[in-house]
């Protein structure tokens, strides 16, 4: 064997960057779940001063602002001792209702780690693992992972490109979301469409039991209902719009799903189909974004397809010509690309 020790070292490069980034991940858990982000990012604050201020003990939290200062998610200043967050540091890590908000993005990571054993066990014998199955923080950390998106672009861009929907929803129209979790997709929706009627569906029944709830607090309980059911069997005819947002991938039977779909919708309605942002080829996805999809992917989405009755496993990064095909054999004569994010497709299907 011969080794280029140039590239070997840059290789161990990527090696250390990544190690401190998995470790980092569980870092970000506890600073947002002790409140140690929020609280810094109302001034510069030495170790002791921010244990005060939430309530955790000191050296604890002088290990973890050294660790944040080591990753570049809070400064230091060597001459006072004290520790501060820039306005672009407190807007991702503190600002709840920012559109860069990321801790949920490391709590949807660390918990869907937590399959690691589980998923050695299905490479053998190739069996799936359910949505159901997970640790129960990766159903909430992928609710505060996607919600910063939706807010920042379902009404202000997503909806707008659609043919003619927006207007109809500023009128009053029956809405379906499929596969809508904690509800954050459809809460956004019924707060911006006070005319119109929403249900979410989701098999995931204690999904369902925190989206009702969250409705209640967002004030929308009158007009947002939820539901357990598949993306197959959901209830209702005559939408004039079903979403699905970032899960038509981890269903087993997307085409089924896409053929219920169009029997539910008017025969003017709309499907729109939020999914991660993919190029159709893997050597057009071997990128930054790719890799954080085909992550994913492997330890949640295709798994969570192999579970399901028929488990085409698309995974994150299916891509237009596959989205369009299951579109199409759902028996949708219209589809385009509608928009898109770095990390979302948005399509529309017509039938």
């Amino acid at each position: 064997m011969s080794v280029d020790m140039a590239r070997l070292d840059a290789f161990m490069g990527h090696f250390v960057t990544d190690l401190g980034a998995t470790l980092h991940a569980g870092m970000v858990v506890i600073g947002d779940s002790l409140g140690l982000y929020k609280a810094l990012a109302t001034g510069p604050m030495t170790a002791g001063e921010l244990a005060q201020r939430t309530d955790t003990d000191e050296r604890y939290v002088r290990e973890w602002l050294s660790s944040q200062a080591a990753g570049g998610y809070v400064q230091y200043d060597a001459a006072t001792r004290r520790f501060s967050m820039t306005e672009e540091q407190a807007f991702a890590l503190a600002d709840e209702d920012s559109p860069g908000y990321i801790p949920g993005a490391f709590e949807l990571a660390t918990a869907s780690l937590r399959a690691v054993p589980d998923m050695i066990e299905r490479f053998h014998n190739g069996k799936g693992l359910g949505w159901h199955e997970h640790d129960a923080g990766l159903f909430h950390g992928t609710e505060r992972f996607f919600r910063p998106g939706y807010n920042a672009h379902l009404v202000q861009e997503w909806i707008p490109a659609l043919d003619g929907v927006e207007a109809k929803l500023q009128r009053g129209a029956k809405v379906a979301d499929i596969g809508c979790g904690h509800g954050a997709s459809t809460i956004i929706m019924a707060q911006a469409y006070p005319k119109s009627s929403f249900v979410g569906f989701d098999y995931h029944a204690p999904s369902i039991e925190r989206a009702r709830k969250a409705a209640k607090r967002a004030g929308v309980s009158d007009r947002v209902k939820f539901g357990v059911a598949t993306a197959k069997d959901y209830p209702g005819k005559d939408y004039d719009f079903v979403t699905v947002f970032d899960c038509l991938h981890d269903m087993g039977d997307p085409v089924g799903a896409a053929g219920h779909i169009r029997e539910s919708l008017k025969p003017d309605g709309t499907w729109m189909i939020v999914e991660p942002f993919a190029n159709d080829r893997l050597e057009d996805n071997i990128n930054p974004v790719g890799r954080v999809f085909y992550l994913v992917s492997t330890l949640v989405c295709t798994p969570a397809s192999r579970a399901q009755e028929i488990g085409l496993c698309l995974g994150a990064q299916a891509g237009e010509t596959r989205v369009h095909k299951v579109v199409g054999d759902g028996g949708f004569k219209r589809f385009r690309r509608a928009t898109e994010t770095p990390f979302n497709l948005v399509y529309e299907a017509r039938p």
